[in-house]
This record gives C-alpha cells, sequence and structure tokens, in this order.
C-alpha cells in the first residue's frame, strides 16, 4: 500500500496553532502576571534588577518542582533570570545524579571480580617464612 500523501489544511493548522498558543498564554498570565505583581522585579538567585523590554527574561520558578502547584500568596514561586532558572534546574538534575555525599554508602558490587580465584593460585605462606627474593 503507497503512503498516502495527504497534504495539511493550512486554515486547520493557523487554528490549531492559535488554540495552543492561546492556551500557552492563558496559563503563563495565570501566576506568571500574579507573580509580577506579588514580588519585585529582581532575580531572586543573582540579584539583578529588570525593568522595561528586559522584564520578559525574568521567569517564575517553582520552588517545589509541581507547576501545578500555584498558590495565591505565591509561597511556592521565586523570580528568576533565564540564566539563574537555567542553572537552578541544572542542580536540580546535578542532585538527581550525585544524590549524596561518596561516603555516605558502600558502593553497588559491580559484579565481576577481577582477582576473585587468585588466593587460590598462590601456594600458602607459612608463618615466619620470609618473602621469595626477587632476581636482579
Amino acid at each position: 500500500m503507497p503512503p498516502r500523501n495527504i497534504k495539511p489544511d493550512p486554515e486547520r493548522m493557523a487554528r490549531l496553532l492559535a488554540s495552543v498558543r492561546r492556551d500557552q498564554e492563558s496559563r503563563d498570565q495565570g501566576y506568571r502576571e500574579r507573580a509580577m505583581k506579588l514580588f519585585p522585579h529582581i532575580c531572586g538567585r543573582c540579584g539583578r534588577e529588570f525593568a522595561g523590554k528586559n522584564l520578559r527574561e525574568l521567569t517564575v520558578h517553582h520552588k517545589d518542582g509541581d507547576h501545578m502547584n500555584n498558590p495565591p500568596d505565591g509561597s511556592n514561586w521565586e523570580l528568576l533570570c533565564l540564566y539563574c532558572h537555567d542553572a537552578e534546574h541544572g542542580t536540580a538534575e546535578q542532585r538527581g545524579y550525585y544524590g549524596g555525599s561518596a561516603f555516605e554508602a558502600a558502593p553497588p558490587p559491580l559484579g565481576f571480580q577481577a582477582f576473585a580465584g587468585l588466593k587460590d593460585l598462590l601456594p600458602p605462606v607459612e608463618e615466619g617464612a620470609s618473602p621469595p627474593e626477587e632476581d636482579k
């Protein structure tokens, strides 16, 4: 069966795109506008001030990572610039990879033991015997 060559209807695509953009804007404006009214326009991490055109570079960061948790008092939000917001999410990813201290627990067993049978291959060492001399 040959593939169907159906060209997308431009009007339908435009309506779909407009609908997606409208939904996204309404979601964003909801908590973003409230956060912009509640907090000073300063990045909560680096302290950079925002006004005018560069105000769009200020983002709302959800402290607990849940984008549906939007309390009216803004207790789950902080305003961060684009760079600090990216760094904050990068830090969260690193926390997942590098969860704790290296000394907290024993490392997981690797499965393969390269020298597992080596002791059985060596002759037993008698007590008080000196180690064999090396050839020079």
